[in-house]
């Protein structure tokens, strides 16, 4: 069974910085992309960034285009998401995604880790 884990959220004033993680699990794991979504209290779930698993290519929504860097590590079935000079608008739980095939909707989700931005 595939499991995604993410970790690294937590508190951090504004303009700082964090390294989302997440890790991939299970003998079946297999994927083309991973994606990192957030979701803000009474907000739909939105797609922050995502990554090409054997390509590296990546792709970022326009509200964190230069401060935020998606990254896979390819060795070790993980991905990362390096947020940096945070607003308190990026508070949100930050999930991540893993999907099988090319233009197929996502078939992986982690549990989630908070991200909290304090002005």
């Amino acid at each position: 069974q595939v499991q995604l884990v993410e970790s690294g959220g937590g508190l951090v004033q504004a303009g700082g910085s964090l390294r989302l993680s997440c890790a991939a699990s299970g003998r079946t794991f297999s994927t083309v992309s991973m994606g990192w979504f957030r979701q803000a209290p009474g907000k739909e779930r939105e797609l922050v960034a995502r990554i090409g698993w054997s390509t590296g290519s990546t792709a970022y929504a326009d509200f964190v285009r230069g401060r935020f860097t998606v990254s896979r590590d390819i060795a070790k079935n993980t991905a990362y998401l390096q947020m940096n000079s945070l607003k308190p608008e990026d508070t949100a739980v930050y999930y991540c995604a893993a999907v099988k095939t090319t233009n197929a909707g996502w078939d992986y989700w982690g549990q989630g880790t908070q991200v909290t931005v304090s002005s």
